[in-house]
């Protein structure tokens, strides 16, 4: 038995380049073992061109390959791609894959297997379907949005988070295993229409339920998640920085108080609403009184749920985030590590960042493509080969 294995080695994932949650997709299918290959457009410009794409790290474990899909001859290209594909990524606008000569039917005609997964913020219907947006357009349309921030203040957006990635990337990668995994009862593939506006909602669905059953006012900071509660929001301290406290059911809340040293909060007037401010402005007043660190020592090793607020820097110094290492080092930068954690099959990261085109000679020649073939497309300026000489990764 090979303990190196991946759970996804043996999927060849056609990833169309873009930013955002596509790449992110890429990434996690990529760090459980598939084979991605990032189809690029040709860098423009004079000179080399060879820029990385944006994201950076978020694009490790591809292979590019550089095609113009404004050419007949570049659409072939991708149509002999697709023919040995498991799955084929891509996030244009409704309609454009279809008006290009890729769309889900043609592509079916040539892999009845083929996972057809596509990700956009409204979706494939809708009469959003083709208007432009980001994810804070996104969460807005869902719910999400409204619920963020204090009461007093316009929502604020959670960064890109639920809808880009939580709501987008991590759908769209869940729905593609999800259609692999019934491709190989049925021997056939399907369309994926990964909506982050549907993400979105979907990410709220315990926050909804909790509003169907009158258990959650529809306003901001006015609920025990959002914020409203002293025993689950953020405090400042004596230096600027702040302390997260979770401490929701009544033993921990209990340990934080006796923690906290701070006698004038009744542990069994944790539920009540009416006392929420006052206790509120009474733990604020404490926790002035040393700096984070300070207080962290205070309540480590505690059942009180409070810890450190840490920033981009200092988390992966953490103790236990040294101990698991959840961050790695990669391009001399830390960027979290594969997850989630499989006993027998782990994740891991594969390889580098590439760089646009680096891999398209060895793509196309391992795609039946012979070297008069390839000849012809770079002369026509269909695809794009970078020498691996000419520049660093």
């Amino acid at each position: 038995m090979n303990e190196t294995k991946k759970p996804l080695d043996g999927i060849t994932v056609v990833e169309l380049a873009g930013l955002g949650p596509a790449p992110f997709c890429g990434m996690l299918l990529s760090d459980m073992g598939a084979r991605v290959i990032r189809v690029d457009r040709p860098p423009a410009g004079t000179g080399n061109g060879l820029q990385d794409i944006s994201d950076g790290p978020v694009n490790r474990g591809r292979e590019s390959i550089s095609i113009d899909l404004r050419h007949e001859s570049g659409i072939g290209v991708l149509m002999r791609l697709v023919r040995r594909a498991d799955v084929l990524i891509e996030g244009f606008r409704p309609g454009v894959a279809e008006k290009l000569g890729f769309g889900p039917e043609a592509c079916r005609r040539i892999n009845p297997a083929l996972i057809f997964a596509r990700m956009t913020g409204w979706g494939q219907t809708g009469p959003l379907a083709s208007a432009a947006g980001h994810d804070i357009n996104y969460i807005g349309l869902s719910g999400a949005l409204h619920a963020m921030g204090d009461a007093d203040r316009a929502p604020a957006p959670p960064l890109n988070l639920v809808g880009d990635y939580g709501g987008g990337g991590m759908l769209l990668a869940y729905g593609i295993v999800c259609a692999l995994l019934e491709a190989r009862s049925s021997g056939r593939g399907q369309v994926l229409d990964a909506a982050m506006t549907d993400g979105a909602a979907l990410l709220m669905s315990p926050i909804y339920a909790m509003l169907g059953a009158d258990h959650w006012r529809n306003e901001r900071q006015a609920n025990f998640l959002d914020g409203a509660a002293p025993f689950y929001c953020t405090y400042r301290c004596a230096d600027g920085r702040f302390m997260a406290v979770g401490a929701i059911e009544p033993p921990f809340y209990r340990q934080f108080l006796g923690l906290l040293e701070i006698g004038c909060v009744s542990p069994s007037d944790q539920w009540r609403k009416d006392t929420w401010q006052d206790t509120r402005t009474r733990i604020a007043g404490r926790f002035m009184e040393k700096t984070r660190d300070e207080w962290a020592a205070v309540f480590d090793g505690s059942d009180a749920c409070c810890t450190p607020v840490l920033d981009m820097i200092e988390a992966p110094q953490h103790p236990h985030n040294a101990a698991r290492s959840t961050f790695t080092r990669m391009h001399g930068m830390s960027v979290p590590s594969p997850a989630p954690r499989l006993s027998r099959t782990p994740p891991g990261m594969a390889g580098g960042v590439p760089r646009i085109g680096e891999h398209t000679q060895p793509i196309l020649e391992g795609h039946g493509f012979s070297p008069a073939e390839i000849d012809a497309l770079h002369a026509g300026k269909v695809v794009f080969m970078r020498h691996p000489a000419a520049g660093p990764r």
